[in-house]
């Protein structure tokens, strides 16, 4: 037998990926007011306060004009994504340098979950997939995959169209298919089962 793998439609990347938009607009509205609280300041630099004008109303324009911009362009959610971090951690060490610690701090934060959002949202373009090995099962997962060795496992319900993997830990995932799974890939699951559950 050899390792198999199938891609799965996985709920939580899912989630990521229509969430992806609506958090692409927060980041830019926070930038745009950001630009606006430095020009109100006595000394503001404009050069910063127009790079943040537009790079917020860019990326405001680029939410309304594209509807999945995770699925249909990922590599350029992933760009945005890491310019919106780059903008709060610039922020952020301006505000620190002139002393304002509390929004300096906030817009580090920030900055901190844009950047583990990206590190998400790098892992949610790869393929969803449950892999069967003669060591266990690895399913993918944010923000990492797991494995489990086959003495984990308590059951596999393998369908043509879905897969529910059930864990002595009192886990159960019930995953969708992308595609229906051929017989051949079908009879392969349940040969692992028999192999190594005995079922």
């Amino acid at each position: 037998m050899n390792s198999l793998a199938i891609a799965i439609v996985h709920p939580a990347y899912e989630h990521l990926k229509r969430l992806g938009r609506f958090l692409h607009l927060i980041a830019g509205i926070l930038i745009l007011l950001n630009g606006l609280h430095l020009l109100q300041q006595p000394h503001p630099n404009y050069l910063y306060f127009w790079c943040q004008v537009i790079i917020g109303a860019d990326i405001i324009i680029m939410v309304f004009t594209s509807r999945n911009l995770s699925q249909e362009l990922p590599k350029i959610n992933m760009v945005f994504r890491f310019i919106e971090c780059v903008i709060f951690m610039g922020a952020a060490a301006i505000l620190l340098v002139e002393g304002d610690w509390a929004m300096g701090c906030i817009l580090l934060v920030i900055s901190g979950a844009y950047g583990y959002l990206l590190y998400c949202e790098r892992k949610a373009t790869a393929v969803e997939m449950v892999a069967f090995h003669h060591t266990g099962v690895t399913i993918s997962g944010i923000p990492s995959s797991r494995f489990f060795i086959w003495s984990n496992i308590n059951a596999v319900e393998a369908r043509y169209d879905s897969i529910v993997i059930r864990t002595s830990l009192g886990k159960t995932f019930h995953f969708n298919l992308r595609r229906n799974l051929q017989f051949d890939e079908l009879d392969q699951i349940h040969e692992f089962c028999r192999h190594y559950l005995g079922k």
